[in-house]
C-alpha cells in the first residue's frame, strides 16, 4: 500500500488533465487566492406586491457600505430615498422618505439571494419577496491556475451562463475537456469537467473580480485554484 501511495505521489497524477504539478509562471495567479468575505446586500432587487386591487411592481436599489445603508425604493408612485438603515440579528430595517409626513419603515429578512419584506399599507401588512437581479458575471474567457501540491499549473476556462446553468470547456497544454455539469447560484460557481482521466470538480466564489475556490480530482487530489477574466 505504501508503495502505491508513493508511486501516486511521485507521479502527482500525471494523467490528470488540469492538475499536473509543473513549475510555470502561473504562480503569480495562485498568490491571488484570498479569504472570501461575507456577501454584501448591495444590489438591485425586484418584487411584486399583491392585494385585492391587483399587483404593483416594486424595486429596491440598495447600497451597503461599512454597515451603512442608502439607495432608493421605487413604487408606482415614484422613487423615494432610503434615508438610513440598520441590520440587527439578521433583520434589516430601512427608513424611507414619503411624499408627505414622517418617513416610513420597511423590514427585511434575507433568504438566500432574496429579501423578504413586511410592508404596511393602508392598515394592512403585505409580505413581498424581493429577488436580487444578478448580473451575468461568469460568461466569458478566464485565465486560471491550480495549486498542484505546492506548484502551479495554468489552464483556461470558457464559460456561458443561462439562468443558473453553466456550460463551457477548459483547455491546458495537456488537452481539452468539457463542462458536464455547471451551476451559478447565490454567488457560487460549481463545475464538473469531464477529462480523459476522470472528473474534475471545481467550486468557487467571485471575489474582487476573481474566481477563487477549491478543486477535487476524482477524490484523489485536492487543492486551491483561482481565475482572472481575460482582457
Amino acid at each position: 500500500m505504501n508503495s502505491i501511495k508513493s508511486s501516486l505521489s511521485g507521479a502527482a497524477f500525471g494523467l490528470a488533465l488540469l492538475f499536473v504539478p509543473v513549475m510555470l509562471t502561473a504562480q503569480t495567479h495562485l498568490n491571488a487566492i484570498q479569504r472570501v468575505e461575507p456577501s454584501s446586500l448591495t444590489g438591485k432587487y425586484e418584487g411584486t406586491a399583491k392585494d385585492e386591487t391587483g399587483e404593483q411592481k416594486l424595486t429596491l436599489d440598495l447600497l451597503e457600505e461599512s454597515g451603512k445603508f442608502s439607495g432608493t425604493f421605487t413604487t408606482a408612485r415614484g422613487s423615494f430615498k432610503i434615508i438610513k438603515g440598520q441590520k440587527v440579528d439578521g433583520l434589516l430595517t430601512l427608513e424611507i422618505e414619503k411624499p408627505a409626513g414622517p418617513p416610513g419603515t420597511i423590514s427585511f429578512r434575507q433568504n438566500g439571494n432574496s429579501l423578504i419584506a413586511t410592508i404596511s399599507e393602508a392598515g394592512k401588512n403585505l409580505t413581498v419577496e424581493f429577488r436580487k437581479i444578478v448580473a451575468d458575471e461568469i460568461s466569458g474567457e478566464w485565465d486560471a491556475a491550480a495549486d498542484a501540491q505546492g506548484q502551479a499549473f495554468p489552464f483556461t476556462l470558457s464559460l456561458k451562463v443561462d439562468g443558473e446553468k453553466v456550460t463551457g470547456s477548459s483547455d491546458s497544454q495537456l488537452g481539452h475537456s468539457t463542462v458536464s455539469s455547471g451551476v451559478w447560484k447565490d454567488g457560487k460557481l460549481t463545475l464538473v469537467l469531464d477529462s480523459a482521466t476522470g472528473p474534475v470538480g471545481l467550486v468557487a466564489t467571485l471575489t474582487d473580480g476573481k474566481l477563487v475556490g477549491d478543486y477535487d480530482y476524482a477524490g484523489q487530489l485536492q487543492g486551491k485554484w483561482v481565475a482572472i477574466r481575460k482582457k
